[in-house]
């Protein structure tokens, strides 16, 4: 659940400011834990049929043909989309690791980096299956877990900086604006998990007695107990040290001392290494059995390893033509995750369940959606605009 979204926390606070700050912090916390209920709960609602797969959720509640249509570009956009924003994260903390280590040292440009990333994904991209990744899962959730509180723990202890202002950083009344709509989609790019909960759930055994929602249920409470810790302390701190001079990843704003931010940077790697396979996993499945079942291909080891690594190559060259986090995530947030996270488990429920009109559960939802629309058809302009300005002064693969 931890995602390395985290990183961009404090820099959508300078966007956001105080108030709207926390609270859009907070009211994301809830609405995405109130929506990943609802996915928990539809896991099992037909007796005897577990939906598996978050598509397979949309075509009982849209139709055969429409819930794929519907469903599964969105999926596709936010692993996608995540392998990208990855790609960028993992070449950047190798490169600050670089810095850090060693500052005298022949600077090494991030294109580099990336493909130094990328390499450990042309190889670990042929591991079978979800199983063979449990124990990348779990060094993921511990490194996440540190790396997020040596963020705020070395911000403390850097204290307060001299010149630091909590105002807004934009010049202009339409760039603090812009900047709003944006840092909304990097929050909302940091709850991401719902797009493989369903996934995750199926692996867990069920009987008419005791349903796999269950333990399921304990699970998300639990993660999303870490994910209050992780986040808050990061946004909060970071901008309250740093204001609004913070960078868009908040572990390259931090130097000192030099060991604890090599480690942590070292550790984004290991868990965004983690990440990306768990998000890539889906999208080998996909592509594979389109080329397989539509195309006819003959499935063989030759046809994975083709694919795999064609994928691998084409997020790594996208990530070194755009290496810009903060952009990219407010871009994708929105785009990406605002559906599948904010508002399409809400629409499917009110399909579903058919919540008496009025009543509370009809309003949850209905605000919830409100909320999602806006923010998809906000934060990419913010994202894009972002992306757009710092590519002006940026020089191509340079």
């Amino acid at each position: 659940m931890v995602g390395a979204g985290v990183l961009g926390l404090p820099y959508a606070m300078s966007e956001l400011g105080w108030g709207p700050g926390v609270a859009v912090l907070v009211l994301s916390w809830i609405i995405t834990l109130y929506t990943l209920w609802q996915m928990v709960e539809m896991h099992e609602m037909v007796p005897g049929k577990r939906f598996d797969r978050y598509h397979e959720l949309g075509q009982y509640a849209f139709g055969e043909k429409l819930g794929l249509y519907i469903v599964v570009p969105q999926q596709l956009l936010v692993q996608v989309g995540l392998n990208i924003v990855y790609m960028v994260t993992g070449g950047a903390s190798l490169q600050k690791f670089h810095k850090t280590v060693c500052p005298n040292c022949k600077n090494i440009k991030l294109t580099y980096f990336i493909m130094i990333f990328a390499s450990v994904h042309f190889v670990l991209s042929h591991l079978p299956n979800f199983n063979s990744i449990s124990g990348v899962s779990l060094a993921a959730a511990v490194m996440s877990f540190s790396y997020s509180t040596i963020a705020w723990g070395a911000s403390i202890d850097k204290g307060i900086q001299k010149d630091v202002e909590y105002g807004y950083k934009a010049k202009s009344a339409a760039g603090t604006v812009f900047n709003f709509f944006g840092a909304m989609g990097e929050v909302a790019c940091a709850y991401a998990g719902h797009n493989v909960v369903l996934e995750i759930q199926a692996t867990i055994p069920s009987t008419p007695e005791k349903p796999s929602k269950g333990p399921m249920w304990k699970g998300v409470i639990v993660a999303y107990i870490i994910v209050a810790l992780c986040y808050f302390p990061v946004a909060l701190i970071g901008y309250w040290i740093f204001g609004n001079n913070v960078e868009d990843n908040i572990l390259i704003s931090l130097e000192k001392p030099a060991w604890l931010i090599a480690m942590a940077n070292m550790f984004v790697v290991i868990h965004v290494i983690g990440s990306y396979q768990i998000y890539a996993m889906p999208v080998f499945d996909m592509i594979e059995s389109v080329f397989i079942k539509k195309l006819k291909f003959p499935p063989s080891a030759t046809l994975r390893f083709i694919i795999r690594n064609v994928y691998v190559a084409l997020t790594m060259f996208v990530a070194i033509t755009f290496p810009f986090f903060g952009g990219l995530l407010s871009f994708f947030g929105g785009f990406a995750f605002a559906p599948s996270t904010y508002y399409l488990p809400c629409i499917i429920w009110l399909i579903v369940k058919k919540p008496r009109k009025y009543s509370l559960s009809w309003w949850t939802n209905w605000i919830c959606i409100v909320v999602g629309i806006l923010l998809m058809v906000l934060a990419p302009i913010g994202g894009l605009r972002q992306i757009i300005l710092s590519a002006k002064t940026y020089k191509f693969y340079s």
